[in-house]
């Protein structure tokens, strides 16, 4: 049995543990209830706990430690359920764990006998800063997610957005400062081979291929025939058609350079029995969106009016999986889905700390088996899908 004050302090940490993951853990930021989350923090509670500890016998400090563990699983278990729907039972393991060592590591410190040197504070430093920068670099390891495998047929891209060679319209800055390709499509061709074309008919995407479509300029008739019997034939295709895109332009109004401000693919769309419904006026916000566990941020997306009865459709239809012939595509009534601020990590660089799923939801659609990581985030919950 853990004493009442004992239980008390047990149950103290453990709230205080909820506390720090959901603020500086980045919960909170997130929209994410990862119990992963907490595991950069995990230092500094237990390291509290056993300064709280400091005068009392072993056996009692274990056993308030066992309990502060036990209240931390349980709270973790019962936001994750309330706010998700899940629990994310193997991250809470990880987390549980993790958090016996650091209540060892913590316990060892305190109980140095050499209390009046500076050396059990800068131990304490150490295993806060240290625990701190080594679960980050684990949650990066645990979230990264899976390329495409070597050999992987290349995905086929055509598109009208500013992605390749995004930095300036100037040659000469090209050529002097590189590419400064767009964010989407740099971490697109990380995940897996990638062909991005001007035109869909020469070449033609490789059978068995997929294809991504993502708000592209008018296409030519033979075009749309080429993109029609491809997915017919039992190609992938993932079609981004925008009613208004919110893409920054960088050249003056009405340049041909600027992405199209409405979609183009009526003829497509309309040749599969799809229609794709206006911009909503009173719109113009960001809007999350789950699908199947994956979170997606849409701005202004319009929804599809008109679809087949043997479409599957998310978000009030403003996403469908429509089966084609021998194929299928993927339609999303938003190109926007791909502007980087919507997607890219509250810090930069650290993929793990994402606000959306939305490459690793890419990735997966166009090459099998990429996308896909050990941990993945749990969401608190959206609009349902």
């Amino acid at each position: 049995m853990v004493p009442r004050r004992a239980a008390v302090r047990a149950v103290s940490i453990a709230a205080l543990t909820i506390m720090l993951a959901w603020i500086g853990g980045g919960q909170a930021w997130l929209g994410r209830i990862d119990p992963a989350l907490a595991l950069p923090i995990l230092a500094l509670p237990m390291l509290l706990l056993a300064v709280w500890h400091r005068g009392e016998a072993a056996a009692l400090r274990w056993r308030t430690l066992v309990a502060a563990l036990v209240a931390l699983a349980v709270m973790q278990a019962l936001l994750g359920l309330m706010l998700a729907g899940s629990a994310a039972w193997l991250q809470l393991a990880l987390v549980i764990a993790a958090g016996a060592a650091a209540g060892f590591v913590a316990d060892r410190v305190v109980q140095w006998r050499r209390q009046r040197s500076l050396l059990p504070w800068l131990a304490g430093m150490a295993l806060v800063i240290g625990g701190f920068a080594a679960g980050h670099l684990l949650l990066a390891g645990l979230y990264r997610p899976a390329a495409a495998l070597v050999g992987t047929r290349a995905a086929t891209m055509l598109t009208g957005l500013p992605l390749r060679w995004s930095g300036s319209g100037d040659i000469a800055a090209i050529i002097a400062n590189g590419a400064g390709d767009d964010p989407a499509l740099v971490r697109l061709e990380a995940m897996g081979p990638l062909s991005l074309v001007d035109s869909i008919v020469d070449p033609v995407p490789p059978p068995g291929g997929a294809l991504l479509i993502a708000h592209p300029r008018a296409l030519a008739p033979q075009e749309l025939v080429a993109i029609d019997a491809f997915v017919r034939g039992g190609g992938k295709a993932v079609v981004l058609a925008d009613a208004l895109s919110g893409w920054p332009a960088r050249h003056p109004l009405g340049d041909p350079r600027n992405p199209p401000v409405t979609s183009l693919l009526t003829p497509l769309l309309g040749h599969w029995g799809v229609t794709l419904g206006a911009a909503p006026n009173d719109d113009d916000g960001v809007q999350s969106i789950d699908i199947d566990g994956a979170r997606l941020r849409l701005a202004s997306a319009g929804a599809f009016e008109r679809l087949p009865l043997t479409c599957r459709t998310f978000a009030d239809r403003r996403i469908a999986r429509c089966p084609i012939g021998a194929g299928e595509a993927w339609l999303v009534g938003d190109a926007d889905l791909l502007f980087a601020p919507l997607w890219s990590p509250l810090v930069p660089g650290a993929a793990h700390l994402r606000r959306a799923d939305t490459i690793e939801w890419l990735a997966a659609r166009l090459w099998p088996g990429a996308g896909v990581a050990v941990f993945q985030p749990l969401w608190i919950r959206a609009r349902a899908g």
